[in-house]
């Protein structure tokens, strides 16, 4: 006889199986850096592209030859820095103890959050602290987003206390560009999305359970049993319909291909599919990107790069667009 083989249904790596609270990510662990910048940025998915690359890889198969590869194009309007967040470390972990807001907002923050009329505090006020993040919103309204509600994250700085604080207040209040967060020399980069709503879903999409047999009772696209008879409960690992997408993914160490300036080299006549017109400083990233067009996505230094990617291993010949 052969071996029955049945593996279980649905990976518990991802579980549970729980919708996002949010549009935007929430991110729990930022990379170690020595340089004076901040970790991460925040971009808008327009669409996908194929780049014609030559590999120079030194160990690749292909190398030397000319290479077809998805991109996905993030499109970058720049940042603008509203407040710096001070913390506190304790043996309970760290503990905001002030926010210091500048004093004039953009009028499209007020649909985010409730502004306050007068900046009370200024960053020179606060002295005793043992870690401080930036609080920075995005702009979509100069982006083909459609919308003006801008997305609010506290990024980490890297360097030491007083190399964060003297960057605080050298770009307090000004915009960040996301040629200023990734240089040249970054090939990799984490990210953080939130993937597609699919809604309600039955056990065949939502854990890849097999379609029954044609004389099986009852119900083709479902499961055959609930569990054992004891315990007497439904146990939660068993495959049941239920809303699925619209989940939080990372994506480790993924290559970026390109920081461009101008938006116009990855945007086709009529504009980006679904999208429209790529205006500001952009982002191409090999593969595809988690969540639907004009979502928001955070790009983040990689938390544990890969030792064996070589720098540089593809360069860009041609942009087909």
């Amino acid at each position: 006889m052969p071996k029955n083989h049945h593996p279980r249904r649905g990976s518990m790596q991802f579980w549970p199986r729980k919708r996002s609270k949010h549009s935007l990510v929430r991110i729990r662990s930022w990379a170690d850096e020595n340089k004076v910048k901040p970790l991460g940025f925040i971009g808008y998915k327009a669409g996908m592209i194929h780049v014609m690359v030559q590999d120079n890889r030194p160990r690749s198969n292909t190398k030397g030859e000319k290479l077809a590869l998805p991109a996905t194009i993030i499109d970058c309007p720049p940042m603008s820095i509203i407040g710096v967040s001070f913390y506190k470390h304790s043996i309970y972990g760290s503990k905001k103890i002030d926010l210091v807001m500048v004093e004039k907002p953009a009028k499209e923050l007020a649909k985010k959050i409730q502004l306050p009329k007068k900046a009370v505090k200024k960053i020179d006020d606060v002295t005793e602290f043992d870690d401080l993040r930036l609080l920075v919103q995005s702009n979509p309204k100069q982006s083909s987003t459609g919308t003006k509600k801008p997305k609010i994250i506290e990024l980490v700085l890297g360097g030491d206390k007083d190399a964060k604080l003297a960057y605080a207040k050298k770009n307090f209040g000004k915009e960040i560009k996301v040629s200023e967060v990734f240089e040249k020399d970054d090939v990799l980069v984490d990210m953080h999305g939130i993937t597609k709503g699919k809604g309600f879903q039955g056990t065949v999409k939502r854990y890849g359970v097999p379609i029954r047999q044609h004389k099986a009772e009852k119900t083709k696209r479902g499961i055959a049993t609930l569990g054992s008879w004891t315990p007497k409960r439904v146990e939660f690992t068993v495959p049941q319909s239920g809303k699925m997408g619209y989940h939080l993914r990372t994506e480790y160490n993924r290559r970026i291909l390109k920081i461009g300036v101008d938006g116009q080299e990855v945007t086709p006549k009529k504009g980006v599919h679904k999208y429209g017109l790529v205006k500001n400083n952009y982002a191409l990233i090999y593969g595809s990107v988690v969540g639907s067009k004009k979502r928001a996505v955070v790009l983040t230094m990689p938390i544990r790069p890969g030792k064996k990617i070589v720098k540089e291993a593809f360069e860009i010949k041609q942009i087909v667009l």
